[in-house]
């Protein structure tokens, strides 16, 4: 299976909602309000990832005067590299 360590068990409810066990939030370094994406893996098993900040949240933020374009492939890229500086591993590898 992968790496890491062992983490707590949550029981769903009857509505579907989880608690996040803390040793996991403060893991994943969750907030209150931060988003989580579910990935489902063709051998059942689902990866969990934190979803930091969205496209609207970053719109305009990128624009620097002067500063030449950079390419989706350039900016994927740069992404892969922040992942696997913070995660140790690329942001398409599993966990």
């Amino acid at each position: 299976m992968g790496r890491g360590c062992a983490m707590p068990v949550a029981t769903m409810t009857n509505k579907g909602q989880v608690t996040i066990p803390k040793k996991v939030r403060d893991t994943l370094q969750l907030q209150s309000g931060d988003k989580l994406e579910f990935v489902c893996e063709e051998d059942g098993i689902i990866t969990v990832r934190p979803v930091k900040k969205s496209v609207d949240e970053v719109f305009g933020r990128l624009h620097m005067k002067g500063r030449a374009p950079v390419s989706t492939e350039e900016m994927k890229a740069a992404v892969g590299r922040k992942f696997k500086k913070e995660y140790g591993r690329g942001a398409d590898e599993g966990a």
